[in-house]
């Protein structure tokens, strides 16, 4: 599942209700924090939460762009 932008209430309920106890709001900017295999993982908005077949949560970084002209 794919963290919500900050606004998305709809989504941020969604995303929360499928982690349960495995994840929590970090801060306001978006941030989650999700209990994984190698330890607590914080995702952002864009980056993706999947469910592995073993039961395991993991975070998929999306790279954010810059903001800077090359």
């Amino acid at each position: 599942m794919r963290v919500p932008a900050p606004a998305d209430g709809l989504g941020w309920s969604r995303l929360l209700t499928w982690l349960g106890c495995a994840g929590r709001p970090k801060g306001a900017h978006g941030l989650v924090e999700v209990a994984t295999p190698g330890g607590p993982a914080v995702a952002a908005p864009g980056d993706w939460i999947v469910l592995s077949a073993g039961g395991d949560y993991h975070v998929a970084v999306v790279p954010q762009p810059s903001g800077r002209a090359s």
